[in-house]
């Protein structure tokens, strides 16, 4: 089984995408500095993770989560990181979003 795992730092809000095939192991490896990505900060936890039966899945998994859309996923259904609006959007008293018109309204 191989594994790709998300570690999450809440101090800091960052992430380390990763995959391994012996977790627990690579997780002692991040809490204890052995890791050069994740060592000048060690408050990371476990936020997600999910076995694969393949190292090429469990890679290409990897590599999608450290895309632009895949941070997106990543963000919205694993680490609940909340959606911030645009600068362009107003977000009204109950959570809903409105965007302005470019148009000026007559």
């Amino acid at each position: 089984m191989y594994y790709t795992y998300i570690l999450f730092n809440n101090k800091t809000n960052r992430y380390y995408i990763g995959y391994s095939p012996d977790l627990r192991n690579r997780l002692k490896e991040h809490l204890s500095g052995k890791v050069k990505s994740t060592k000048s900060n060690l408050n990371y936890k476990l936020a997600w993770y999910c076995g694969f039966p393949t190292e090429n899945q469990a890679i290409k998994f990897e590599k999608y989560l450290k895309t632009g859309s895949g941070i997106a996923f990543m963000k919205k259904r694993f680490l609940n990181i909340p959606f911030v609006a645009l600068t362009k959007d107003n977000v009204s008293d109950n959570g809903l979003i409105t965007t302005r018109s470019s148009k000026s309204e007559v």
